[in-house]
């Protein structure tokens, strides 16, 4: 599978859709156990990306990848700005003068989770959206290197990305201002890992219905 950066407005705009779509309710996540801004600040930098989604797709996946780290950390904001602009910068410098191709994928976003870990200092199991991103990653490799058809990897990682969104509601917050709230956060949902399993569905979607178009 190889993916062209002139799926990226498409991407984007699935995207926009989709926390457009779930605001309310994961708004409602938020103000159960966070601020409550999370939907505000992220929809904030989706529309920036929307704004420059046709510069991008004309970019290689290098520099477009950079671009958008680059945006989301100025207009986010707080930590998930932060978060989501080392993710995609990491993936920018590792996807460097190599075709997007799966593995070269698997390999960016791997290494961009790696990033997130460190600069937020959390791992699995702490009720972030890592507790999504990690599982996605490590199913993403683990198919590359397997050679998955695209149709079955594709479901594989919807499955895997919502399993690890609901693996948040058991868990104890230990991170941002949740994790003042300890044992009561068990039974909440984090509302950083809902918005990171809606995104990478709306992206799965994307590919989906492209995958089952005629050429």
């Amino acid at each position: 599978m190889q993916i062209e950066p002139v799926l990226l407005p498409d991407f984007i705009r699935a995207i926009n859709e989709t926390i457009d779509k779930n605001a309310d309710e994961v708004t409602a996540l938020d103000q159960e156990i966070g601020d409550g801004d999370h939907v505000f600040n992220l929809k904030r930098g989706l529309h920036a990306l929307s704004e420059q989604s046709t510069e991008l797709a004309g970019l290689d996946w290098a520099a477009a990848l950079q671009k958008i780290g680059m945006i989301l950390m100025s207009t986010i904001g707080g930590a998930s700005g932060s978060l989501y602009g080392t993710l995609f910068v990491t993936m920018s410098k590792t996807a460097k003068g190599k075709p997007m191709a799966l593995k070269t994928f698997a390999d960016a976003f791997s290494q961009g989770v790696e990033s997130v870990k460190s600069r937020g200092r959390a791992g699995a199991g702490e009720k972030t959206m890592l507790d999504v991103l990690i599982p996605v990653a490590e199913k993403l490799q683990a198919s590359a290197e397997a050679d998955v058809p695209l149709p079955d990897l594709l479901e594989s990682l919807a499955q895997t990305a919502v399993q690890g969104m609901e693996s948040t509601r058991d868990m104890v917050a230990t991170k941002g201002r949740a994790s003042f709230l300890g044992e009561r956060t068990k039974g909440h949902i984090d509302a950083g890992a809902r918005t990171a399993q809606l995104m990478i569905c709306s992206i799965i979607d994307v590919l989906s219905q492209r995958s089952a178009s005629p050429s």
